[in-house]
């Protein structure tokens, strides 16, 4: 599993790749709602296209370790979130929170559910 741990640091720079692209890009043309919704949609592409690869090269062994990897990930993805996002960007607690609230129009939560679900569902595609 050491593996697939270290698989989710490059995470990281595509979360700040698609952050750059939201800020010059989306943020640019759009409202900040829609751009956040844009970055959702290219993050989940983005991190799909890496999850495929990742385990194209390291085949999880069976489904249960497919769905595991990506507990892992979603935790790792949430702690460091929220870890980051306060102590470092000084975020408060609430704002955010505010990118999970489906009824205000955040969609970020789709991120770490696919993040949890990839790695299952590319295992079943792939096998």
């Amino acid at each position: 599993m050491l593996k697939y741990l270290l698989a989710w640091l490059p995470m990281l720079a595509i979360a700040i790749a698609n952050a750059a692209l939201r800020e010059s890009q989306f943020a640019t043309r759009m409202s900040e709602l829609r751009a956040h919704q844009a970055s959702t949609a290219t993050g989940i592409l983005f991190f799909g296209a890496y999850i495929w690869a990742v385990l194209r090269l390291w085949k999880p062994e069976t489904a249960g370790q497919a769905l595991a990897i990506g507990m892992i990930w979603l935790g790792m993805t949430v702690v460091f979130e929220f870890l980051f996002g306060h102590f470092v960007m000084g975020h408060s607690w609430s704002r955010l929170l505010a990118d999970y609230n489906l009824f205000a129009g955040r969609v970020w939560i789709l991120i770490p559910i696919w993040l949890v679900l990839a790695p299952l569902i590319f295992h079943r595609i792939q096998n």
